[in-house]
């Protein structure tokens, strides 16, 4: 247990914080010791001994056994904890609006609505003709579907053009593998068929018995294949209709907005390509929209008579909007719409019959521009100084109603209806937080700059309630991810109340390897930069630190998946800074991994690792990765979690990093391997099942801090 230095007048900022705090100290148990069995691995003359190699095998009961003792001793380590974490899981599920309902949308005839039903984990899908007074039509009950599994997960809904048919898939393992199934929505009937191993896609043509379908390599898991099924045929005379050979590429299938377009996708982390078929012809072949180009990415939307493309051409780094005709559709024949902007991130489009709606990021923030194809443009007004928006499913062409989702940190999430003819809008839905507690007027959003050490101002998103003091005293979780472009934007959770209201100070470090403000933020965090990402982190944790938010014996940090990298990094090079650190099924094991192309999607992330084979890139990601250097040294507390059938980051990277952290940390801290035996990537399915997880995590924190209630 960390020791306390607080005065007991530093604990308390008002009577709206509930902090109790319980200086006992537990007693320890003897933690599991894997044992070592060399193994070398040998590239380019370098050679690495790895001694928990043998992990690698979830077939092993060895292996089995140790993990298993893993658990048994995260448990018995926080036995005391357990009641805590009931009432964490209870007050959280509270806030919960259990006989939820999604926003109706109307498509092709029919609304369409998920529903949850009070005490029950899984969502319900129903539709209903015409109007929402019509009668329901429950379409799938997953709650009656999970039934005898420990693990479930509906993939898609897939209605055909009649509304008679759905295509929909399940995941039962947590593989991310799903089968594909066929309902007759007029009698209930489902078909006998069952298309194993695909991506939980189904497209239809508009001939209402043509279904294409993505299959994925069985072992390394990457979407390689695309099929086309006639219903009620014997799947084994599935047609196959494209097959990707390159490694670094995936494929996809989807139907235009139009739906006039068959299109499928190639695509890598830097290159695009893409093929049309009208959806009326399904037997006839695809033809190529623009052949792949090395380092041209695009991506295609129809209207009318021509295609509009969002794409990097012409060194447009943060992507420009093309357009060109459909049968002149070679990138020679593309013509600027919207051009390049240097400072302006163009993420996505949505084309109505009378309007084009952007969605843009700029200054590190969303913003919604909408362009009247004859009138004035205008952008959407947000005066929140950190916010998230994003246009939702704008289905009918003709309309001038826009949906778009609206959040921030302390403001629930909403649904809203803009008219962009009046300018007026119609908030359709809030996120409802029970128990009468909540008021977001109680809490302060900010966003700060940090300085990195090379000068770059790294944005930070925070919240806190209002009578916080920033004497130092205060614990701060920070979180990040800074991988694949992805940008993290300050989202709205009830569950944060529960370290908010403890005196938690939340924080999001918008770091270098996101798209956060714009393409080069991504490009300044990648392959050879990647290390800013992490240094970004650090420089962030500083700021904080220096600014007086918190201190090191409260400073916190928290990741996942290759946020867990970020963890695995930040704890080798700056271990003094925090008390405690969460990585969620981390990626760890880089090196190892990279140079493994049989492990399940390996050779896609090439254009975002470096491909280890290259010695260039080999020697980089050796300097980094945080299994290969780990070292003899004081780590901070650590709870680290994964899944037995992460099909994303293998549950051996997490099992060997922390059994190697166990043989060389030189302190006593904490440190939890926590393995969830029967899911993968995402962690426990149902909406409640993961709160229990997520109550491990805060029961993680709060304990280090001495709050115990």
């Amino acid at each position: 247990m960390k020791k306390l230095i607080l005065f007991c007048s530093c604990l308390i900022f008002a009577s709206g914080i509930s902090q109790t705090r319980n200086t006992t100290m537990q007693v320890k148990n003897s933690p599991p010791l894997a044992p070592k069995k060399p193994h070398s691995i040998e590239k380019h003359g370098h050679k690495r001994i790895d001694d928990y190699y043998w992990l690698n095998d979830r077939e092993n009961p060895e292996v089995l056994d140790y993990l298993n003792k893993e658990n048994e001793y995260y448990q018995k380590e926080t036995a005391h904890t357990k009641a805590f974490q009931t009432d964490l899981f209870e007050e959280m599920k509270s806030r919960i609006k259990e006989d939820d309902q999604s926003v109706p949308f109307l498509h092709n005839g029919y609304y369409y609505i998920t529903r949850f039903e009070t005490g029950k984990d899984y969502p319900i899908y129903a539709r209903k003709k015409e109007s929402l007074e019509a009668q329901e039509e429950i379409m799938f009950d997953c709650n009656e579907m999970a039934k005898g599994h420990s693990y479930f997960q509906m993939g898609g809904l897939y209605v055909s053009d009649n509304n008679k048919w759905v295509a929909y898939s399940v995941d039962l393992v947590s593989r991310r593998q799903y089968t594909l199934h066929f309902k007759n929505l007029v009698t209930g009937e489902i078909l006998p068929t069952k298309i194993e191993n695909t991506t939980g896609s189904g497209t239809w043509a508009s001939d209402n018995s043509t279904v294409f379908y993505t299959r994925k390599d069985s072992v390394t898991l990457r979407s390689d294949k695309i099929y086309k099924h006639t219903l009620g045929s014997d799947i084994a005379n599935d047609k196959l209709v494209y097959h990707e050979k390159d490694e670094t590429f995936t494929t996809s299938i989807y139907r235009s907005k139009s739906k006039k377009y068959l299109i499928i996708g190639s695509n890598s982390t830097v290159t695009s390509e893409y093929q049309i078929l009208l959806a009326s012809t399904p037997d006839k072949p695809f033809s190529i929209f623009q052949k792949r180009t090395r380092d041209l990415e695009y991506s295609i939307t129809h209207y009318e008579d021509h295609f509009y493309i969002l794409t990097n051409k012409d060194d447009a780094v943060n992507f420009k909007l093309m357009k060109t005709l459909e049968g002149k559709t070679a990138k020679e024949n593309w013509v600027d719409l919207i051009p390049h902007r240097e400072d302006v991130l163009l993420e996505d489009i949505d084309v109505f019959k009378n309007y084009l709606v952007l969605s843009e990021r700029s200054n590190g923030l969303n913003k919604i521009r909408i362009m009247p194809w004859k009138g004035t443009e205008y952008y959407l007004p947000f005066e929140s100084e950190t916010y998230t928006c994003y246009t939702m499913s704008n289905i009918d062409f003709d309309t001038e109603i826009l949906r778009y989702a609206y959040q921030s940190m302390a403001t629930p999430a909403s649904v809203i209806d803009f008219n962009m003819r009046t300018q007026s809008k119609t908030i359709l839905k809030e996120q409802a937080v029970l128990g009468g507690k909540f008021d977001k007027n109680n809490y302060h959003e900010e966003r700060v700059w940090a300085t990195a050490m090379d000068g770059t101002k790294i944005p930070i998103s925070l919240v806190y309630r209002k009578e916080i003091i920033k004497n130092g005293n205060n614990p701060l979780l920070l979180n990040a991810y800074g991988s694949y472009g992805y940008s993290s934007d300050p989202s709205f959770s009830s569950t944060n109340l529960s370290l908010l209201d403890r005196g938690f100070i939340l924080g999001i470090a918008h770091v270098r390897g996101g798209e956060d403000l714009g393409r080069m933020w991504y490009e300044n965090g990648k392959l050879l930069k990647k290390k800013n990402t992490f240094t970004d982190f650090i420089d962030c944790s500083k700021f904080l630190i220096d600014s007086n938010y918190t201190s090191a014996a409260h400073m916190y940090a928290e990741g996942g998946s290759a946020g867990g990298l970020l963890m695995g990094a930040i704890i080798n090079m700056a271990p003094e800074m925090y008390n405690g650190v969460i990585a969620q099924v981390p990626f760890v094991d880089v090196v190892t991994t990279m140079l493994d192309d049989s492990i399940p999607l390996t050779t896609g992330e090439y254009d975002e690792w470096g491909n280890p084979n290259d010695k260039k890139y080999y020697d980089y990601m050796l300097s980094y990765s945080p299994y290969d250097n780990v070292k003899t040294q004081a780590y901070p507390n650590l709870y680290v979690s994964t899944g037995l059938h992460d099909s994303q980051v293998q549950y051996w990277e997490p099992a060997k990093w922390v059994a190697k952290l166990r043989s060389m940390k030189t302190n006593s801290k904490q440190l939890f391997l926590d393995t969830n035996m029967e899911t993968g990537h995402g962690g426990a399915s149902g909406r409640f099942e993961a709160l229990k997880e997520l109550a491990k995590e805060f029961t993680f924190l709060l304990d280090l801090e001495g709050i115990q209630k």
